[in-house]
């Protein structure tokens, strides 16, 4: 059998609901251990509680933890893949980090669930047993980190929570699942094309997001400009696009050289520099802005802030995400 790293960071999937106020609170004892001796019958598990966190309390730092303990893990122990459980709302977020700060081709599975533990048609125990599956599978390496819910395995870059509470939550818009769960056998139909990789030691950077809307101005910006900040994402208007008022606050941000990333506020295409009117897409790239390949707001962040780490080149960054 395959030998592989189990780590439990918290989550909705190691929580319970109070009976009495309908409150989903962490729970002392996790109860994914009921799993355990179905999971013996898939793998051999070496099991680590990382954290115990519910997912909006995992910043950047925690993400980094993660990527030392699975590095340090691969190097001391003959393990065959990584199995992370993560509370629904940032588990895209740690899961695209894990796949550009990580350089294995062992398979890295991140699962969670909608529903805790004591909820009628709980889905985390399902979901952690598929994802043992999928990272015991051979047919998984080399695919990068992937997230495993629902009976769909997704890539880190492309999935994305799409519901508030529906189980089938996690889809990957434009893209689809690259591989399906089933009861007899894991089956992939798609493979990444390319895998990117930069080395980090260190998160210390501060990146902000920002959604566009319609007559917004310079003030946000100009407020920005007043702070310490290292780079700037802006989910913009259609195809990368944004109301002419902001680009004075946005021009503070540029002559202070702040790296500033447009990606789409729609869920489906990416952001080019098309329109030439005043603050259209090919006006915001002339004036220095960075046009991100596809990702989304929260994505981009991350990218952004695994790239200062290691470079403030603009034209580096800008070459970072064209790929």
């Amino acid at each position: 059998m395959k030998t592989l790293y189990i780590i439990h960071t918290g989550g909705t999937i190691s929580m319970k609901e109070d009976a009495q106020t309908g409150s989903v609170k962490p729970d002392d004892h996790n109860p994914l251990q009921h799993s355990t001796p179905f999971i013996a019958s898939l793998a051999n598990v070496i099991v680590e509680e990382a954290f115990h966190l519910p997912s909006p309390h995992i910043t950047p730092k925690e993400m980094l933890t993660l990527a030392k303990k699975i590095e340090q893990k691969i190097e001391t122990d003959q393990i065959d893949g990584v199995v992370i459980t993560h509370g629904t709302d940032t588990l895209e977020e740690t899961a695209y980090f894990l796949d550009l700060t990580t350089k294995t081709d062992i398979p890295i599975v991140l699962t969670g669930a909608m529903r805790s533990s004591n909820e009628i048609g709980s889905d985390g125990p399902y979901n952690f047993i598929s994802a043992v599956r999928v990272a015991s599978s051979d047919a998984a390496k080399g695919k990068g980190v992937l997230v495993v819910m629902n009976d769909e395995i997704h890539t880190a870059k492309n999935v994305t929570k799409t519901h508030t509470s529906n189980v089938a939550t996690f889809q990957s818009p434009q893209y689809g699942p690259i591989g399906i769960v089933t009861k007899q056998e894991i089956s992939f139909h798609h493979m990444p094309t390319e895998h990117e990789f930069y080395p980090v030691d260190n998160i210390d950077k501060q990146v902000v997001l920002l959604k566009a809307y319609a007559g917004m101005d310079e003030q946000l910006f100009q407020s920005l400009a007043s702070f310490h900040i290292d780079g700037l994402i802006i989910e913009a208007l259609g195809q990368g696009n944004l109301p002419p008022r902001t680009l004075q606050g946005l021009q503070q941000l540029l002559d202070k050289n702040i790296p500033i990333v447009l990606v789409s506020r729609c869920f489906n295409g990416i952001a080019q520099d098309v329109y030439g009117y005043e603050g259209g897409g090919k006006h915001l790239k002339e004036l220095g802005m960075i046009f991100s390949n596809g990702l989304n707001g929260q994505k981009a962040r991350i990218k952004l802030l695994v790239a200062l780490q290691s470079s403030s080149n603009q034209e580096e960054i800008q070459e970072i995400f064209h790929n």
